[in-house]
C-alpha cells in the first residue's frame, strides 16, 4: 500500500510540473536550436573576467552577429584600453585587429566553429548539442546546462556552466571551469538583442580599424615606448635562458631570448619607432586566433605572435606543444615577468 501511495504521488507531481509548463532538457535544446536557426542577427554586451593568470583581467565584450557567419567581437580591456582588440569574421576571412596600434592579422581559420567561445550564442548551443552527457536543471529564473568544452589548445578548462533566461532563452551567465570545477572564466551578459538592424559597415575591416569604435586614437609617435622593458617567462618547461641579444634595428629596438634544455624555444621582443599609418593590408597567418588572457594573439604551426602595450612579441619552438607555447606566452603578462 505504501509503495502504491509513493507511486501515485510521483505521478501527481509529474503532472503538476507538466501543468506548470516545466520544460525538459530536450524541449529547451530544441527551442534554443530554433532561435539560433531563425535569427538574422543579434547584438550582446557582457563583462568577461579571466582568472587564468597571476592577475585578474576584465574585458567588456560586445558581439555583433549577422547570418551567414558574420561576426564582430569587440574586446575592450578595462586595464589597458590601448590593448583593446576586435575579432572580425567577414566574407574576406578572419581578422584580429588592434586599432590603437594600427596592427592586424588575417587568418586562414574556421573561427569561431573550431573552438568553444563563451561569449557567442551559437557556440554555447553547439557545445550543449555536442555533449551527450550534458547535465541540465532548472531554477526559478534560469535553464542551467553543464557541458564539456572544446578548447583545442587549452585542456585546463574542460567544463562550463551556462545559464539561459527562462523567458527569453538568451544567455545570462557562462562560467568556464578547471578540472576541479573552479570557475576561471566568467562571462556575465548585460544585454542580448535579437534581430537588430546592423549598419552596413559593421563587418568592414577598414571601418573597424578607425579610432572611433573604442574612443582610443592610434598611438602617436611620442607615445611609443621609449625603452624596451624586457619580459621573461616564468613558465619555461625545464629550459633555461642561455643567451640574450639586444640590438637596434631600422625601426626600433629588438631583444632575442634563447632558451635551451628539455624543450628549446626563442622569444623576440621588439618596439617600433614608427607604427604603420595604415593596416589595409594585414599580416597573413596560417593558423588561428589564440586567447592569451591579456590579449588575442596569432597561432601558426610552430609560433605565437602578439602585441601588448606597444611591444611586438614572437615565440617560436619546434619542441613545445601549442598548449605549452600558450602557457609560456601567458606567463609574460605581468610585472613579475621582469627581472
Amino acid at each position: 500500500m505504501k509503495k502504491y501511495i509513493v507511486l501515485m504521488m510521483a505521478i501527481i507531481l509529474s503532472l503538476v510540473l507538466a501543468a506548470c509548463g516545466e520544460k525538459s532538457q530536450e524541449n529547451v535544446v530544441e527551442k534554443l536550436e530554433e532561435i539560433a536557426e531563425d535569427l538574422t542577427s543579434y547584438q550582446s554586451q557582457a563583462m568577461m573576467t579571466l582568472e587564468t593568470g597571476k592577475e585578474e583581467q576584465v574585458y567588456l565584450v560586445e558581439v555583433s552577429h549577422q547570418k551567414d557567419d558574420l561576426y564582430r567581437v569587440l574586446l575592450k580591456n578595462e586595464q589597458d584600453e590601448e590593448g583593446s582588440q576586435i575579432i572580425l569574421r567577414n566574407n574576406d576571412g578572419v581578422f584580429v585587429l588592434t586599432p590603437a596600434l594600427n596592427k592586424s592579422f588575417k587568418f586562414q581559420s574556421e573561427w569561431p566553429s573550431n573552438n568553444s567561445q563563451p561569449y557567442l550564442f551559437q557556440s554555447l548551443i553547439q557545445d550543449i548539442i555536442n555533449d551527450s552527457d550534458a547535465q541540465f536543471k532548472t531554477t526559478e529564473n534560469y535553464f542551467v546546462f553543464e557541458t564539456k568544452t572544446s578548447y583545442e589548445n587549452n585542456s585546463n578548462l574542460p567544463f562550463q556552466t551556462i545559464y539561459f533566461d527562462k523567458k527569453t532563452y538568451t544567455p545570462v551567465l557562462v562560467e568556464v571551469m578547471d578540472q576541479d570545477k573552479n570557475s576561471l572564466v566568467k562571462v556575465e551578459f548585460s544585454s542580448f538583442e535579437i534581430d537588430p538592424e546592423l549598419p552596413d559597415n559593421t563587418f568592414d575591416m577598414e571601418t573597424n580599424m578607425t579610432s572611433s569604435i573604442f574612443g582610443v586614437p592610434v598611438m602617436a609617435q611620442d607615445e611609443l615606448p621609449s625603452q624596451l622593458k624586457v619580459l621573461y617567462p616564468s613558465e619555461h618547461f625545464g629550459s633555461e635562458l642561455v643567451e640574450e641579444n639586444q640590438m637596434d634595428t631600422e625601426n626600433g629596438k629588438r631583444v632575442m631570448l634563447s632558451y635551451q634544455g628539455e624543450k628549446n624555444f626563442t622569444i623576440i621582443q621588439e618596439t617600433l619607432d614608427v607604427y604603420p599609418t595604415s593596416a589595409v593590408v594585414p599580416e597573413t597567418v596560417s593558423g588561428n586566433p589564440v586567447d592569451l588572457g591579456f590579449t588575442v594573439g596569432a597561432f601558426s604551426e610552430n609560433s605565437i605572435e602578439w602585441h601588448h602595450q606597444g611591444v611586438n612579441y614572437f615565440l617560436a619552438s619546434e619542441e613545445l606543444t601549442k598548449e605549452e607555447m600558450r602557457e609560456v606566452a601567458r606567463s609574460m603578462s605581468t610585472e613579475e615577468a621582469m627581472k
